[in-house]
This record gives C-alpha cells, sequence and structure tokens, in this order.
C-alpha cells in the first residue's frame, strides 16, 4: 500500500534559509520528510521545492498543516500547494479516433500502476465508446463540425460535460481538435496535451509530413500543458526516436505512436505527482 504523505509544493525567491525555516516548520509538527527536492534557477534567482511528508507522523489533517504553513510561506512569499498522496486526482480523459494513448491509460489505471480517477471519456467520434465502456468508464460523444457556429456549440457542451465531471486535470489523449481560448484559459495549467512531434519544431497538423518532408533523423512526442496559444505551452515531458532514409510517413507515424503513449504516460504521472513546478512558460520537472 502506498504510505500516507503530504506533498508540500512552492515557489519563492531566492534567499537564505528556505530549507532551514520549512525543514524546522514540519520537524516543529513532529513531522518525518521522507522526500526531498530543490533548484534554485540561477538567472531569476527563484527557489522551486517539493517536499514530501509522512502524514502519520503529523498529529494534524491537511487543512490544519495549510493553515500553519501559511505565515510561513507569507513570510517566504511564495506560491504554494500541500495535496494528500491518497486522494487521486479525477482525470477527464478526450480522444478522438485513435485509441493507442487512451489504452496505455486505461491499462496503467486499472491495473494499479498510476493511481488517478477517469471520471469519463469526452470524444468528438463514437469509434472508442466499446473500449471506454469495457473499462467501465462513462464514454461522452460531441462531434465538433467544421463550421465555426458548430464547432462553438459542441464546445459549449464539451464544457458542460467537463464542469459536471469536476475534474483535477484534462488529459488530451490524441484529441485532433484545437480548444477554443476561453476553455484554454478555464482550466489553466490543468490541461495537458500529447504532440506528435518534438516541439517547438513542426507545430501544428500533420507534423509527421512536415517532418517527412524535412527528412529529419529524429523525430519525436512532446507532452505540454495547453495554453491560448496553439502547441506553445510550456513542457513537461519529451523523447525521440531514430528515423531511417528508407523510413515512410507510415513508418513515422508508426514508430512515433509508441513515443507518445509513453511520453504522456511519464508527462501526466509527473503531473499527478506534483512533480512538475510552472514558471512562465517553462517547467521545473522533480522526476
Amino acid at each position: 500500500m502506498t504510505q500516507h504523505s503530504y506533498r508540500l509544493v512552492g515557489i519563492c525567491p531566492d534567499q537564505v534559509g528556505i530549507v532551514a525555516r520549512i525543514a524546522g516548520f514540519i520537524a516543529a509538527h513532529g513531522g518525518s520528510i521522507v522526500g526531498a527536492s530543490q533548484y534554485e534557477d540561477t538567472e531569476t534567482r527563484m527557489f522551486y521545492m517539493r517536499y514530501v511528508v509522512d502524514a502519520d507522523s503529523l498529529a494534524m489533517e491537511a487543512d490544519a498543516f495549510r493553515a500553519a504553513f501559511e505565515p510561513v510561506a507569507r513570510e517566504l512569499q511564495m506560491e504554494w500547494r500541500l495535496t494528500e498522496s491518497q486522494r487521486p486526482q479525477r482525470v477527464v480523459l478526450m480522444v478522438s479516433r485513435q485509441d493507442h494513448c487512451l489504452a496505455d491509460l486505461l491499462h496503467l489505471w486499472r491495473s494499479g500502476d498510476m493511481p488517478f480517477n477517469p471520471v469519463c471519456v469526452i470524444s468528438n467520434h463514437e469509434d472508442l465508446r466499446p473500449l471506454v465502456e469495457w473499462h467501465g468508464v462513462p464514454f461522452h460523444c460531441v462531434p465538433v463540425p467544421p463550421d465555426t457556429e458548430g464547432k462553438e456549440a459542441a464546445f459549449e457542451a464539451t464544457s458542460a460535460l467537463i464542469r459536471a465531471a469536476r475534474p483535477d486535470t484534462i488529459v488530451l489523449a490524441r484529441y485532433m481538435q484545437i480548444l477554443p481560448p476561453w476553455l484554454c484559459g478555464e482550466y489553466a495549467g490543468r490541461i495537458i496535451n500529447i504532440h506528435h512531434s518534438f516541439l517547438p519544431s513542426f507545430a501544428g497538423a500533420r507534423p509527421y509530413h512536415q517532418a517527412f518532408q524535412r527528412g529529419v533523423k529524429l523525430t519525436g512526442a512532446t507532452c505540454h500543458y495547453v495554453t491560448e496559444e496553439l502547441d506553445a505551452g510550456p513542457i513537461i515531458e519529451q523523447d525521440v526516436i531514430r528515423i531511417r532514409h528508407h523510413d515512410t510517413i507510415d513508418d513515422l507515424v508508426r514508430l512515433g505512436k509508441d513515443v507518445e503513449k509513453t511520453v504522456l504516460a511519464r508527462g501526466l504521472r509527473y503531473h499527478l505527482e506534483d512533480r512538475v513546478l510552472v514558471q512562465g512558460n517553462k517547467t521545473v520537472v522533480f522526476s
């Protein structure tokens, strides 16, 4: 069984004594630190931290810990959050017709290898309903017409389903639609996408075709947070695979699928475990 722990994650201006101040606070409440990661950005002079505390070592619950830590965070000018390992995040998965990323995430969830709560799957096609319902997960289909008016209505309906699901995180597991800016803004920092290219190269549509025409020797995939600017959000994870001169576009697509599902799974795991800290358009990932 996973140890019951709290994850204390924060960003603040770098200064002398941050580690001592936080460790001292935890120790003063009887807390045992079982994991600690920190990083100082020498260019921006910002300090990043992720501490894992044995929850059973503390004589208080999470809300009491938050209230007690607030004055310390205010003193350090820290943006912070405290999460509990035993509370799996509620995740909405969005997909179109390709199933490789979705199937991998559902397998990881069902096998217990990635603890999260897939509250529903939303798709713009019916193709993957049997797969999703076999896993016992609610499936919603909202077709997205090509015309502007139809798209807006579809995304309003999609937004209503998302709100009803009350997700902590939304994962675009090859959802081949561009979300409208208002929806990106509503869930800023909570929408994760997998792009089948090694961003920032070959952003937008048909990246494998772009890569093939350019004659690349490496292609890959990028897991990133979704922002209002297409394929330009903070990058969480990336990986590559080598391309040979005789590989066709179909070969690139086939090879790329393996990278896509692996990168998305890693990126989502880092996010769920509070290992990703975002500052501007960059991330610090305590992997």
